[in-house]
């Protein structure tokens, strides 16, 4: 894991384009996150489905598939709502960056992708504050929590504000 991760991450990767996906998911591997691939539409509705995903980066192109279309579609499963998303292309499109925001993306990089501003970006989108506070209540969720002590009865309590306890 670099220096700029928190923790390893759980990233969906959607990319028609193996060559690129495979680039990508070295680098976010040696970043020390745990990456799912996609290549289409529907394996990545299937994982998005089954697991808790932390981050999506998808192409804007995935062959027939739009991949702002498959990230709005994303969205509307249980528990995606605030998982951020990352696109990336390798075209230039009209428009782009304002279309990849209306569909929920935080940032759009441009192909090939440089390794640091990959790792960099990932980094940057793990720590969204909705995502901070999504990423908190999961972990106290599957924390055990210690049971509070009973309060004491007024005789009790009353019983032991006479005992002083040695300073050491």
């Amino acid at each position: 894991m670099n220096a700029a991760s928190h923790e390893p991450a759980e990233i969906l990767l959607i990319d028609a384009d193996s060559l690129a996906q495979s680039a990508a998911l070295e680098v976010l591997q040696r970043a020390g996150h745990s990456v799912l691939l996609a290549c289409d539409r529907a394996v990545a509705l299937r994982i998005a489905s089954a697991q808790a995903l932390d981050l999506v980066i998808c192409d804007v192109h995935l062959g027939d598939d739009s991949g702002l279309e498959v990230c709005r579609e994303l969205r509307r499963l249980p528990g995606m709502q605030d998982v951020p998303v990352m696109f990336i292309s390798s075209t230039q499109l009209p428009d782009i960056i304002r279309r990849s925001h209306d569909a929920g993306g935080a940032y759009y990089l441009r192909k090939p992708l440089d390794p640091e501003v990959l790792v960099d970006l990932v980094s940057k989108a793990l720590w969204l504050p909705h995502l901070v506070h999504s990423r908190l209540d999961r972990h106290e969720a599957a924390v055990p929590t210690v049971p509070r002590p009973r309060k004491l009865s007024p005789a009790k309590s009353a019983a032991i504000q006479g005992i002083r306890l040695p300073l050491a």
